[in-house]
């Protein structure tokens, strides 16, 4: 199957080539020079897509990692990797805002390039890590040793695809492949196409090994979706980050390309049906249509549903993204898992975040009220000094029922939105798992609504802008989330 087509719209032209290599260079002089005339034992690097060649057009971030002796203080790599990436922003009149990951890094915008300023410490292959990134430099190094140049077109290919399915990125919002994965999944299939061929038939826990180091099998990797061993690190699994659903995703994704390859159509017609797969998804159903329209047709979904769909709304403190992701899925995955255990049963649940300012719990349920009392089940009838003591709590309200001494006791909560008001509050989070940056806003600052009261005052709820987004622009994003979620599988099929 000829791509080239595709290849034309997401490979970048030589002016954009050309710019962002001239302030790669830029950053890069300036940090080396810098470092030279202050005596800093350090050497900054280009690292990445932008370094191996395999960024699609328009993604064109720059990452530049300041790499000193393994020897250093990490207190002063930290505070003169910063100064240095404070001294280069503003040299080059840049926009600077600091980000923490495993150490502070500063991202700045210089040329309209989003350049990340990142120190570390330079280690071999094989050597074990001080920082969390520090193996960066040997995946670059790694991955321009082996990549063809005719690969990385292939590798283009596969990240606009699992970018337009939704699968790409393994930063935890999203859970799926990173940059490095889909590299490494192209040297060790050839091509993109082979690369979807051979997916269609991964299991659970599909084990790959480029080097052949034989530790796939590792009891550390035991839980882990896909399996593929660092070609640089025999003990750590690229693949680590990648959750099930995304993998699932994946698979799913490839069969469905693939029956379209290898159906008997028109090579015209073939065409038209792939190009789509490379393409933002084209919601049809949303298209020209107001907030307000869109929120009728969700709501009128929801109706249908016949489910009772709860809304928790609260502020969120200020945190980095990869910190606040973990704890509201941390959160709302206990809230419902005890509605489960009170006899709600929830059908599905979801989280929205606009990362700065709110976050939105969805929840839906399919038992949300319920009847006055419950059959309190206590010790079964034969061992009776369990039943001596069971009779002496509760006396004459005992009766047997099956082989089990029960009671018809009174319910605290009857309703899903009770037991949600109950245990979001300061006194009583404890019952729940919760992420302990968001813990005092959730219980001091929530809103908890149906979902029809909720978008029916869709103005009220998203009255405030973001550093890159109006109200009009988070509400919609808002209402695709919805859609997403009332209508699962709509990107990996096209």
């Amino acid at each position: 199957m000829n791509y080239e087509l595709i290849l034309k719209d997401l490979k970048p032209s030589q002016e954009e080539i050309d710019a962002v290599n001239k302030t790669t260079k830029k950053v890069i002089n300036f940090i080396n020079k810098t470092c030279k005339d202050e005596g800093i034992n350090a050497e900054a690097k280009a690292v990445g897509s932008v370094a191996k060649n395999t960024w699609l057009s328009g993604k064109s971030d720059i990452d530049i990692f300041i790499s000193f002796p393994t020897d250093t203080d990490i207190d002063f790599l930290k505070e003169t990797g910063m100064e240095l990436a404070y001294k280069t922003s503003n040299a080059l009149n840049g926009k600077a805002s600091e980000h923490y990951a495993s150490h502070p890094y500063l991202t700045c915008d210089i040329d309209c390039f989003e350049v990340d300023i990142v120190p570390c410490y330079k280690i071999n292959e094989g050597d074990s890590i001080i920082s969390a990134v520090d193996r960066t430099i040997l995946h670059t190094e790694y991955i321009k040793k082996n990549l063809s140049k005719k690969q990385e077109d292939e590798v283009l290919l596969l990240k606009r695809f699992m970018d337009a399915i939704g699968t790409y990125g393994s930063e935890f919002k999203t859970g799926g492949f990173a940059g490095y994965l889909c590299e490494l999944l192209i040297l060790k299939y050839g091509t993109f196409e082979n690369t979807l061929r051979k997916a269609q038939y991964w299991r659970f826990h599909t084990m790959l090994d480029l080097e052949d180091f034989k530790t796939a099998n590792n009891k550390i990797f035991k839980d882990d979706s896909l399996v593929f061993i660092d070609p640089t690190d025999k003990n750590r699994n690229v693949g680590a980050a990648l959750r099930l659903e995304r993998m699932v995703d994946f698979i799913v994704a490839s069969r469905n390309f693939i029956a379209i390859v290898d159906d008997e159509l028109s090579d015209d017609e073939r065409m038209e049906k792939l190009i789509k797969f490379f393409k933002p998804l084209q919601k049809e159903h949303l298209l020209n249509r107001s907030n307000e329209e869109i929120a009728k047709y969700i709501v009128d979904l929801f109706k249908d549903r016949e489910t009772q769909t709860l809304v928790v709304k609260f502020p969120i403190p200020e945190m980095s993204a990869d910190a606040l992701h973990p704890q509201l899925i941390k959160t709302v995955d206990s809230i419902c898992e005890k509605l489960d255990m009170s006899e709600f049963s929830v059908f599905k649940y979801d989280y929205w975040t606009d990362e700065e300012k709110s976050v939105i719990f969805t929840i839906e349920l399919n038992v949300f009220k319920q009847g006055k009392y419950y059959i309190h089940k206590g010790p079964k009838v034969w061992p009776k000094k369990a039943y001596d003591n069971f009779k002496l709590k509760w006396g004459d309200l005992l009766y047997p029922l099956d082989d089990f001494m029960v009671l018809r006791r009174e319910r605290q909560f009857k309703t899903a939105k009770d037991f949600i008001i109950h245990i979001l509050n300061l006194e009583n989070i404890h019952i729940i798992k919760v992420g302990k940056n968001i813990k005092e806003a959730i219980c001091n600052d929530y809103i908890l609504l149906e979902i029809d009261e909720f978008l029916n005052d869709l103005d009220s709820q998203f009255d405030y802008n973001i550093s890159n987004k109006n109200s009009e622009e988070l509400a919609f994003d808002y209402l695709n989330s919805l859609d997403d979620f009332l209508n699962p599988g709509q990107y990996i099929k096209r």
